[in-house]
């Protein structure tokens, strides 16, 4: 950045990182390594940034809200989600396995999509106005297939994806040296450090953007308008001349 350009100052925003490691704390996560480089990029232009480690907690497996009330004994996933919805931008870290994001992955997404028949302010879905990325790390094939899988996923949800939303580190295909493993290679990999990069500024710049503009407008995608017979603009095409 240029001497005479004043750093950009994103202290109205908070963001949330999962990282779906597999590995309960305070073991190493070669995903964690990735994540701190994006969040390092947001904290230091003053982003209040948020942390989960998805298997530390007791999250129960399912797609409603609270498990509690559908047979599970126990389910942290309440008290873990108002921290999410509370972000301006969600950040879904994880690695790959067999060539496919991880089964702690696959559980976020689903306790994510629990929450999205609920409405915002707007009559909205409720994720509407937010902005997410992944970053996916791993030593197989599968840096697209997966970030392809939790972005749909998450779009499909209300949130809003920038350009070039995610980043990933592999290696070279096959068994070999992880992220953060002495000699990998992956914290000097130009390609990764550019692509992160990007991707954290593009969720910073997106998420400004949506928070000064008061959110996505609110005409053509209010559920509870629909409900009620609003169609804005829809034709049945069996009445159209």
């Amino acid at each position: 950045m240029s001497t005479d350009t004043p750093a950009p100052d994103f202290s109205g925003l908070r963001a949330t990182y999962v990282n779906c490691t597999l590995k309960k704390s305070p073991e190493p996560s070669h995903t964690q390594g990735l994540v701190d480089a994006s969040a390092a990029i947001m904290r230091k232009h003053g982003v209040d940034v948020h942390e989960i480690r998805l298997v530390d907690h007791d999250v129960a497996t399912g797609v409603y809200p609270d498990m509690r009330e559908h047979g599970w004994a126990t389910d942290a996933w309440p008290d873990l989600y108002p921290g999410i919805l509370a972000s301006d931008i969600l950040v879904v870290a994880g690695p790959i396995w067999l060539g496919d994001n991880s089964s702690i992955t696959k559980q976020l997404i689903e306790r994510i999509y629990a929450l999205s028949g609920m409405l915002n302010d707007k009559g909205q879905y409720l994720f509407y106005g937010r902005v997410a990325g992944c970053l996916i790390t791993g030593n197989e094939d599968g840096i697209k297939h997966c970030a392809q899988n939790v972005l749909y996923s998450l779009q499909h949800v209300g949130y809003t994806i920038p350009p070039n939303a995610d980043a990933g580190w592999i290696g070279e295909a096959g068994p070999g040296p992880s992220y953060l493993d002495p000699g990998s290679g992956g914290p000097e990999n130009d390609f990764t450090n550019r692509n992160t990069t990007f991707m954290t500024w593009n969720l910073l710049h997106l998420a400004q953007m949506l928070k000064d503009a008061g959110g996505v407008p609110g005409y053509g995608n209010q559920r509870h308008e629909w409900d009620a017979g609003t169609r804005f603009d829809w034709e049945n095409p069996e009445y159209r001349s």
